[in-house]
């Protein structure tokens, strides 16, 4: 009961409050920023939580796009 009153109070919590949770949709998302593995994703879910100058960040995908794309475009070589 704790929880989803909890829950609650940091969804209904703006922004610049002290402890605040935001879930955001996303329908397609590239990181730019990454070094090396972007791991772009789609319809997907991030939520930020804020409790004072501890900042969360969640991101959830249901289609993350590795997963549609081949691991290799090459032909398995023969070694011999």
């Amino acid at each position: 009961m704790f929880l989803a009153a909890l829950i609650s109070v940091g969804l209904a919590a703006p922004a610049d409050s002290v402890f605040s949770i935001d879930v955001t949709p996303v329908f397609l998302h590239l990181d730019a920023a990454a070094n090396g593995d972007s791991r772009p994703s789609a319809l997907g879910l991030d939520v930020d939580i804020r409790i004072w100058t501890l900042h969360l960040h969640y991101a959830w995908s249901a289609v993350p796009m590795a997963a549609l794309t081949p691991a290799s475009t090459k032909q398995a070589g023969r070694l011999l």
